[in-house]
């Protein structure tokens, strides 16, 4: 590609993009991190604030407890080594809308380091991404700059919750990587139920760290760190930027500063915010108001006992034990809710591939045709094990089933695939020697086309079956029918 600017040839295939995430989520959790104050989205501005989140003289943090099992869910699913011992740290800053002028984190002893998370590449191939750490903090209030059109406003609800970064290595080499990796991040939580993912609502959060260097090369080179994404796509998109950007830098002469940069939505591209600020900028020392935090054996084994099965987990039960396709485990397991439902389903059918089918399938467009989630759905898995078992036993068509019993089912949690079946006067219980008179009749009332039938146009077959399911009033098997008819034929 050309640069516009001096017409240079800009050879972006020489390079190679490397990309490090900071991801902050909030903690599903009932109060915030260091007081009692209600953590819930949307409510009006400051109303869920106490001296102690806005910061008052005196007031005293006390850690919220489930924060840290939330973060030793996280850990443990992420094959993180869990520190028994850790401290908290003031982290020294200007935050416009943290009142107290700093944040209660986690310094030299994270919660949580190493480990990792397998994700797809840019070729759909497995690829293992290393994590650094995951540490525990609080997240700042909110500023709104587009409420007033001479001030800002601020709303402190936010001030305090509780939060878990996750900072990656530097593993990622695409922004389809970097796509895969985010949501492979939020299946995660949303199956812990620690956080909800919502990117657009601010409860999960990305930081992109980006560096160019050329291909072959193993040094890192100066990164900037883009923020303010609020979406998956949109962090895509930073990425494809920021790298195109860089290397531009590079080939006209130039050096890439370390900076932080923001993300516009509206035109994709990033501007600069400020320089880059360091750990010694932070003056970082112990806090002093909470004391340090143990932890026993048995409440890590605890909460690994409490664990749901995880997506990468049920993906491997369901492409090696029950013989689904990686398609089907991928499509199963992208919500939990979806997963926990075919979980139920299965336990009460060993048709494995008619549940995946059935899920997939018909109920997946009921739920879209009324604009319904599935954990808003009243269809059972008993239901629906009915529903298999009676097209298996072939007394009733599979289309019959989708198109009049599955939309009964869906209203009536009470009622029974069978029972529908015999009131709608659909079981198809015709006995074989019904089947051939009425075969018989069929093509005795045809010969013209049977005559064609016999000089090669198989395709009547199809009238002389639909002529008999007429006759049977739906009461003949179809496979049964057309194999009583082909056998006449010949």
């Amino acid at each position: 590609m050309v640069d516009a600017k001096n017409e240079k040839v800009i050879p972006y295939d020489d390079y190679e993009l490397v990309v490090g995430l900071e991801v902050h989520m909030q903690l599903s959790t009932q109060s915030k991190a260091y007081c009692g104050d209600q953590n819930e989205f949307g409510a009006l501005p400051n109303t869920h604030i106490s001296p102690v989140s806005i910061g008052h003289p005196g007031t005293l943090p006390m850690m919220n407890r489930t924060s840290i099992d939330h973060a030793i869910k996280l850990g443990l699913a992420m094959n993180m080594d869990i520190h028994r011992t850790m401290h908290f740290a003031r982290k020294n800053y200007f935050y416009a809308d943290l009142p107290k002028g700093y944040q209660i984190t986690q310094d030299k002893t994270p919660i949580c380091t190493g480990g990792y998370l397998d994700i797809k590449d840019e070729n759909d191939q497995p690829k293992r991404i290393g994590i650094t750490r995951a540490h525990l903090e609080e997240d700042a209030g909110k500023s709104m700059h587009d409420q007033d059109p001479f001030d800002t406003l601020i709303d402190l609800n936010r001030a305090g919750v509780p939060l878990i970064e996750v900072v990656s290595e530097p593993d990622l080499r695409s922004s389809k990587e970097a796509y895969n990796y985010l949501t492979e991040l939020r299946k995660l939580v949303r199956y812990l139920d620690i956080c909800d993912g919502n990117m657009e609502e601010g409860s999960m959060r990305c930081d992109a760290n980006i560096s160019v260097r050329k291909k072959g090369d193993t040094h890192f080179n100066t990164r900037c760190e883009v923020k303010n994404m609020n979406s998956i796509r949109n962090v895509q998109r930073a990425i494809e930027y920021e790298m195109k950007r860089q290397i531009e830098i590079v080939e006209n002469g130039g050096a890439i500063s370390q900076e932080t940069r923001s993300f516009d939505a509206a035109n994709g591209t990033t501007f600069s915010l400020r320089s880059k600020e360091l750990a010694h900028d932070y003056r970082y020392f112990p806090e002093p108001d909470i004391l340090p935090v143990f932890l026993k054996e048995n409440d890590i084994e605890n909460i690994k006992a409490q664990m749901p099965a995880l997506p990468q987990e049920l993906q491997l039960k369901y492409t090696k034990e029950l013989g689904l396709s990686d398609y089907d485990a991928m499509i199963i397991t992208q919500e939990k809710e979806t997963a926990i439902w075919f979980e139920s389903l299965i336990a009460i059918t060993s048709e494995y591939k008619s549940a995946a089918n059935w899920l997939m399938g018909p109920i997946k467009a009921m739920l879209n045709e009324r604009a319904m989630h599935i954990s808003n759905m009243s269809l059972t898995p008993s239901q629906v094990a009915g529903l298999i078992a009676l097209v298996q036993s072939g007394k009733v068509s599979s289309s019959a089933a989708a198109e009049k019993i599955l939309p009964v089912l869906f209203d009536d949690p009470q009622k029974n695939a069978e029972i529908i079946a015999q009131e709608m006067n659909m079981i198809q219980d015709a006995g074989e020697d019904e089947i051939v008179n009425i075969a018989h009749a069929v093509l005795a009332a045809w010969p013209d086309k049977v005559a064609a039938f016999k000089a090669g146009n198989k395709g009547l077959l199809g009238l002389f079956m639909g002529e008999l399911m007429k006759k049977s009033q739906g009461k003949a098997n179809p496979k049964i029918a057309s194999e009583i008819l082909q056998k006449l034929l010949q």
